[in-house]
């Protein structure tokens, strides 16, 4: 065989070689995200459909397939939403957490969600408060009702930059508030009133510190009328005791004690 031939064959070979690397790596991509969590289903319907409805999971699936465009989660028994928890679904359109037992979402918990989230089911858990920036990155919209929630100025302003689900927005109801005859009341009904949580904590801080200041003024009065009453008596038996002197030792110090009083 000739050395053109050779080469050539040598070029055919390491071309096979390489055509099988790259379909051999394609391969390993795809399983990897294509792989279906153990308690949950995969289809694909306008996009990986992963449904882990009534699985009895504790906590959110850590091998979620990186394609997922649609994730149900709901009725669970998850407490719990960690940090980046969702950050590699990057073409993730729907979240749907709702009847879980869910108590906490860490402040980066959505940490990578896509902006083409288009809906956040969170109804039906136990959620009482969340921090503010859990929501910064949020522009889908948010169903939040059926939670015991605690109505404050923090979470007004959450509220007041979030998109609502229409549907479910007067079911977002305050089980508790800074102002209990708030409580059981639709969140937006109350702010559509006028009311102002921000503003109700505002003085509430200021007649707090109104009285903490109160009290100190009156513990300084306090401890000057004592401190000028304790040096009066001091000063009026010190005069008794020099009445009992003799004259000459009287005249000496009455100025002294003249001038004390």
């Amino acid at each position: 065989m000739s050395e053109g031939s050779l080469t050539w064959l040598r070029f055919k070979v390491e071309q096979s070689m390489a055509l099988g690397s790259l379909l051999l790596v394609f391969s390993l991509l795809q399983a990897v995200t294509s792989t279906c969590p153990r308690s949950c289903q995969c289809f694909d319907k306008n996009g990986k459909f992963v449904r882990c409805t009534g699985k009895n999971l504790k906590e959110i699936p850590k091998d979620l397939p990186a394609d997922t465009v649609t994730l149900h989660l709901n009725s669970n028994r998850i407490t719990k939403i960690p940090s980046n928890a969702f950050k590699d679904l990057y073409l993730l359109k729907e979240l749907d957490l709702s009847k879980n037992a869910i108590e906490s979402i860490d402040i980066e918990a959505f940490k990578g969600i896509p902006e083409g989230l288009k809906m956040l089911d969170l109804s039906s858990n136990r959620i009482q408060s969340v921090p503010k920036e859990a929501f910064s990155k949020i522009k889908a919209k948010i169903r939040l009702s059926d939670n015991p929630w605690h109505c404050e100025c923090s979470l007004q302003q959450i509220i007041e930059e979030l998109t609502l689900d229409p549907e479910t927005v007067n079911d977002f109801i305050c089980h508790s508030s800074v102002q209990e005859e708030y409580a059981g009341q639709p969140l937006i009904q109350i702010l559509d009133s006028g009311i102002n949580f921000c503003n109700i904590h505002q003085k509430t801080t200021d007649v707090a510190m109104f009285i903490t200041m109160f009290g100190w003024f009156t513990m300084v009065i306090s401890y000057i009328v004592y401190y000028v009453r304790q040096n009066q008596e001091d000063a009026r038996r010190h005069l008794e005791y020099l009445k009992s002197l003799p004259s000459t030792q009287i005249t000496k110090e009455f100025d002294t004690i003249s001038t004390v009083l």
